[in-house]
């Protein structure tokens, strides 16, 4: 509770929380005044005794809250002179008041987010106690820099039966996120002489960074209709980094016949693929498209995480290694931050042996898929507005009509209305004329969220902009099947083979 002590020389207000005893409050209370500069150095503190019968304090409380003070530097006590306030080094002054936090979006619709009011937070207690009840002392001690042999054992057999791959534990590596995979690969290509390595071209910006800072130069890989177009690699690239099952962010799938040459590529030059199957869990309409790593194990780097599947907050993700690769890149990872932690590799790995994963995969699948549907009856119902992509992932590509509000407008008017979502133009390597487009989350809402999210979104993109283009009559232009066929792009509606 607040304090006054008004004196001949100041006039001290205290603001005394005393649950953690009134010591303890007094100090916390003079040192605050002093960092804030509510007490300058040089100033004359009261008497223990006048600040007691002021404070309604014991004077030993004040004289030992003075001593610790004295003893920390705040002040000095000299014979006959007072106690006064010390100068206080700059480095130990409060830092000054941070920007408040910006508001959460009161709409998400965030690509590649899953709904984190859906994370099984039974299961995944059942499985932590489970872990706890048997671990040995050993678990709470350092990790192993590739991972628990739990979580390896698990996910070879997971990954095996659900995405194809090949793979046996002792090939598969444990990293604290996909951003630490591609970061620690990309050291140890370049430290192996990769100069070059092929991205998709739209793609994730972000991860376009994480290569590039490994000082490894990125070749944009033109994506259309059949994913990303392999026929432009050579053999000065050393690598090729994709997403096969589900194009980030277009969402159409590698054709087969590309699939085919992709690995063609790499027999002949040596060339590394690097599979990011991000959200392969998740198909809608069928069986999802087996991982590219079945059909060349030896020239594939398969990524997978839990971001997607139960949140990103875990930080687990894993990579499935050539031969050649596993010694150099768990070496990295230990040179890196040791290992990932241990209690959560050792819940997912009982998560997914218990088949509690598989569960909740299902069941995200099925809530999901109704997710998606209503998004494209809500785009179908809009003229000019177009998805694309495949029944898959948790994001959907939305282009926008040549003659309505532009990506910029729609992006701005949403952040105004508090909807968080990204547009295609960063993702391109040189956004210069390329396509406009949105994408649009439709895992990261909760259950009840969802329709009142689309219903946000779609007011934003019929409200009028500035310069007078209406979202909402703009005609559905004409198709164009010659649109984009110089290898920029190609996101003509219409169904894509497989």
């Amino acid at each position: 509770m607040p304090h006054s002590w008004s004196g001949a020389r100041i006039d001290l207000h205290l603001d005394l929380d005393a649950t953690g005893g009134r010591r303890s409050a007094l100090e916390a209370a003079l040192r605050g005044a002093i960092r804030r500069g509510r007490l300058p150095a040089g100033t004359l503190l009261p008497s223990t005794r006048g600040l007691a019968q002021e404070l309604g304090l014991s004077r030993g409380t004040v004289t030992a809250a003075y001593d610790q003070l004295v003893e920390e530097g705040y002040l000095t006590t000299r014979p006959g002179s007072g106690t006064r306030v010390t100068e206080v080094p700059r480095s130990t002054q409060a830092p000054a008041a941070a920007e408040p936090a910006s508001a959460a979006p009161r709409h998400n619709l965030r690509a590649g987010l899953p709904d984190a009011s859906a994370f099984p937070i039974r299961a995944w207690l059942a499985s932590t106690r489970r872990v706890l009840d048997r671990a040995r002392p050993e678990a709470f001690g350092f990790g192993e820099p590739q991972g628990r042999p739990e979580l390896r054992a698990a996910l070879a057999d997971y990954l095996g039966r659900t995405r194809g791959v090949i793979t046996t534990p002792d090939r598969v590596l444990i990293t604290s996120g996909h951003y630490q995979s591609l970061g620690l690969l990309s050291d140890v290509l370049a430290a192996d002489g990769i100069g070059t390595a092929a991205m998709e071209d739209p793609g994730h910006n972000l991860y376009r960074g994480v290569v590039r800072r490994a000082g490894i130069d990125i070749l944009p890989l033109p994506v259309d209709a059949r994913g990303a177009r392999v026929e432009e690699l050579t053999g000065r690239v050393g690598a090729a980094v994709l997403t096969p099952a589900h194009q980030y962010p277009t969402g159409v799938p590698l054709h087969p016949s590309r699939r085919q040459a992709l690995c063609a590529w790499a027999r002949s030059t040596g060339g590394l693929i690097v599979e990011d199957d991000y959200d392969g869990e998740y198909r809608y309409d069928r069986q999802p498209v087996g991982a590219l790593q079945g059909v060349a194990p030896d020239h594939v780097v398969y990524c997978g995480t839990s971001s997607k599947t139960l949140a990103p907050a875990l930080r687990l993700a894993w990579m499935v290694l050539p031969p050649h690769l596993v010694r150099p890149m768990t070496l990295a990872k230990q040179q890196a931050d040791l290992f990932t932690e241990t209690l959560g590799q050792l819940v997912l790995a009982d998560l997914i042996t218990t088949h509690a994963y598989d569960r909740h995969v299902r069941a995200a699948r099925l809530r999901y898929r109704r997710r998606r549907e209503l998004l494209l009856d809500r785009v179908a119902a809009r003229p000019g507005l177009a998805a694309h992509g495949v029944p898959a992932g948790l994001h959907t590509l939305v282009t926008l009509p040549p003659d309505g509000p532009t990506e910029e407008q729609v992006l701005a008017r949403c952040a105004r209305d508090g909807i968080a979502l990204r547009g295609l133009g960063e993702l391109h390597h040189d956004p210069a004329g390329r396509p406009q487009g949105l994408l649009v989350g439709f895992a990261a809402p909760a259950e009840r969220a969802y329709p009142a999210a689309l219903d946000a979104l779609f007011a934003a993109l019929a409200a009028p902009t500035a310069d007078g283009r209406d979202g909402g009559s703009a005609p559905r232009p004409e198709p164009e099947p010659d649109r984009f066929r110089d290898g920029k792009a190609d996101l003509t509606p219409g169904p894509v083979a497989e």
